[in-house]
């Protein structure tokens, strides 16, 4: 039953990570100009080890446009016979998605192995390091600029004591000090 919730709903959800995505790529000329030589190649995320009790998560093809975006490709078989040639596979360590979540929430990177094209993967390494979102600023935007910043740094705030709370439960051990 949730298969069939999940079918539809998938494609929605990687459409719009990938708008977010290019948002943060859009907002910086030289990243996009970084992944331009790269258009009409593929990039495959996929998620190994993803355990058999939750439902399965497809893999998400990438096509790299002459813009320097990215596009969603309906699969990777889609994206060979349309022309555009699986450059790129990288595949993230799910065998636990919770240790994943925490890690997202500490700062922790999780395992990555990567296949193919070892230019792509710097640009896309790169891209990883160097860009980040600007929540503050696309706020401003919508709310003015001091509603925005009152609500970066509570933000902000809720951020750095929910990673707080993540390493302090990554760090507990049962039966240890302050238990019963």
């Amino acid at each position: 039953m949730i298969q069939e919730w999940l079918t539809p709903l998938t494609p929605a959800v990687q459409d719009r990570t990938i708008l977010l995505l290019n948002h943060v790529i859009s907002r910086e000329s030289h990243a996009m100009a970084r992944l331009s030589p790269f258009a009409g190649r593929s990039v495959v995320l996929h998620l190994h080890g993803w355990p058999a009790l939750l439902p399965p998560m497809p893999d998400l093809a990438l096509g790299i446009t002459p813009a320097g975006l990215f596009e969603r490709l309906d699969a990777l078989v889609g994206a060979e016979e349309a022309g555009a040639p699986a450059a790129l596979r990288i595949e993230l360590d799910a065998s636990n998605p919770a240790l994943m979540a925490l890690g997202a929430l500490t700062g922790e990177k999780p395992r990555v192995t990567v296949q193919g094209d070892a230019a792509l993967a710097g640009e896309i390494n790169w891209l990883t390091e160097n860009l980040r979102w600007d929540i503050e600023d696309d706020l401003a935007n919508v709310v003015g600029p001091a509603a925005a910043h009152q609500l970066a740094r509570f933000g902000k705030a809720a951020a750095s004591a929910m990673a707080g709370l993540a390493r302090t439960a990554a760090n507990f051990q049962p039966g240890g000090r302050g238990a019963a």
